[in-house]
């Protein structure tokens, strides 16, 4: 299927909604990403695909592409719907713009989503992205990526969501490392300390010899 594909494509023919059909679910994820870059973006609006199986690259570079398909519909009710099956590949900026259209994602959405995407989504932008699906996310608080996200939130504001979330930073909270210095040398501490106090003698004796010479 791979080969025929590559061929396909190199004899110049694009990648359209009639191909993308022909090619089907089962093989959307054996595209290179030149291929996948080589798609009509509006022929994504006649195709059902998921790209769930993909790698991570693919499923940015098909999220880029059902975005641009999908653009005139953004500031309405259905742009959700037909962008969920590559919000996968969405990144943070995207998420942050739909926690503000109550799309009340669900958890199986969530924490699928990009990672680094999830972990720049603020409590306040978390409640925005589940809306009504928001007391789901006390029963994945211990289990990844949910537990990585709390961690990196301040406790006052997963508080503040009223779902019982625990582990957060506490406010104030300065973590301080103490640094490790190597153990003195087992010298008495009188050599030690002499060695120190002619170090400056040694150093101006040097100096001048190398400057004489």
């Amino acid at each position: 299927a791979s080969a025929a594909i590559k061929r396909y494509v190199e004899l110049g023919n694009a990648l359209n909604a009639t191909a993308l059909n022909a090619i089907g679910l089962s093989h959307v994820c054996q595209l290179s990403d030149a291929e996948l870059e080589a798609i009509d973006p509006p022929s994504l609006k006649l195709v059902s695909l998921n790209p769930s199986n993909c790698s991570q690259e693919k499923k940015n570079i098909l999220y880029r592409k059902a975005k641009e398909a999908f653009s005139k519909q953004q500031h309405f009710p259905a742009y959700y719907q037909l962008i969920l099956p590559y919000l996968e590949g969405a990144p943070g900026a995207d998420l942050k713009a739909l926690s503000k259209d109550n799309v009340n994602m669900n958890m199986s959405t969530f924490v699928t989503l990009r990672r680094d995407s999830l972990m720049s989504l603020t409590p306040a932008e978390v409640r925005g992205l589940l809306g009504l699906n928001l007391p789901d996310l006390a029963g994945w608080q211990y289990r990844a990526p949910v537990w990585d996200w709390v961690r990196l939130q301040r406790q006052s504001e997963l508080d503040a969501l009223g779902v019982g979330l625990t582990g957060g930073t506490q406010e104030g909270y300065i973590n301080i490392i103490t640094p490790k210095f190597p153990a003195l040398s087992s010298a008495p501490l009188g050599s030690v300390a002499g060695a120190f106090h002619l170090l400056p003698a040694l150093l101006l004796t040097f100096l001048t010899v190398s400057i004489v010479s």
